[in-house]
């Protein structure tokens, strides 16, 4: 029913779309955002004729693969999907064309332990700090999530001396990845980026008084030959033919 559902929205958009021949094109998306894309892109494909290719970076920082360095390459890119603070920055320095922001799902950020670990208590603040006292090594991101709890969670908390003795930035792979291995025993990062790690069980989101909720949006990069192809794949992720495939992924649609 979903399939069927999603092909008659795909077929919908096409209607009102300009007509243009089947042409590739490229989506570059930060990891909060990869497990639904990857699930969707193949109904797509199928209804649209068009073929997508997906690199992944991180919102923000200083690796090779971040999607603002891909960009200050001049890769062959169509559109990406990132932090919206992220993109907005891209927009003013040119590298996406302004006004095409579409904002597609919110975030929040979770915490896992290694498979069959036990599940410290993170229900409230005053709990979080305690499990975060005593974990021996904590784990987290160098984009969006792990920016924030650096810069304002931590320092709210009273963690900054901690974290600095135990902290662990994870640059190039997921945080769940770290975990999983044994290498952290408490790790942070988006839901929708620990969810796919098999070797780790989620304990559950950040309680909601530390809990810092992202919006994660497309945007056209500059100079796209395939802009009417771009705007017909934005609006099926907007659909409600993506949501359940959204929602599975950890992510709240828009």
């Amino acid at each position: 029913m979903r399939r069927r559902l999603a092909s008659v929205v795909v077929a919908a958009l096409l209607l009102v779309a300009p007509a243009v021949a089947a042409q590739d094109i490229t989506v570059a998306t930060s990891g909060a955002f990869s497990a639904a894309l990857h699930d969707l892109l193949p109904q797509f494909e199928q209804t649209a004729h068009h073929r997508v290719t997906v690199v992944s970076g991180a919102s923000m920082g200083d690796t090779p693969d971040s999607i603002p360095n891909r960009l200050k390459r001049h890769e062959a890119i169509d559109v990406v999907i990132l932090a919206d603070t992220a993109l907005d920055d891209l927009m003013k320095s040119g590298a996406v064309s302004a006004g095409s922001r579409v904002d597609l799902v919110r975030s929040r950020i979770g915490m896992v332990v290694k498979k069959g670990a036990p599940k410290p208590d993170i229900s409230s603040v005053d709990a979080l700090v305690r499990t975060l006292k005593a974990a021996k090594s904590v784990a987290y991101s160098s984009s969006a999530s792990g920016v924030y709890l650096s810069t304002q969670l931590f320092p709210k908390l009273g963690l900054v001396d901690d974290m600095r003795a135990k902290g662990k930035i994870i640059d190039i792979e997921r945080v769940a990845a770290v975990v999983a291995r044994g290498d952290a025993e408490v790790g942070f990062q988006q839901i929708s980026e620990l969810l796919p790690e098999p070797g780790v069980d989620l304990v559950g989101p950040l309680p909601d008084a530390a809990q810092k909720i992202t919006i994660f949006s497309a945007g056209i990069v500059a100079g796209s030959h395939a802009t009417d192809v771009v705007k017909t794949l934005i609006a099926y992720l907007t659909s409600p033919a993506a949501a359940a495939a959204i929602r599975r992924s950890g992510l709240d649609p828009m």
